[in-house]
């Protein structure tokens, strides 16, 4: 019995160790970088905050980028501003 457990924990660490840094390497891909989190702090719009509010981070940051690239939100009109 002590046999098998020498052989099956470590077999079960490495696997799970591999299965991890798969999904490490995919959450490293998603992940959205600092400098612009901050910029859209800075910077926001009123859309972009109604959209972290209500959806989080990545949609808020995707209103966010295309409207530096000149996308739809950034053609939108805007109201008076009084």
């Amino acid at each position: 019995m002590t046999a098998w457990l020498v052989v099956v924990v470590p077999l079960v660490v490495m696997f799970f160790a591999l299965f991890m840094e798969r999904v490490e390497a995919r959450l490293r891909h998603v992940a959205v970088r600092e400098d612009e989190v901050g910029e859209l702090l800075d910077n926001a719009r009123p859309d972009e905050v109604r959209a972290l509010f209500r959806f989080g981070i990545g949609r808020a940051l995707e209103l966010f980028r295309l409207r530096r690239v000149g996308g739809r939100a950034a053609r939108r009109p805007r109201g008076p501003r009084g």
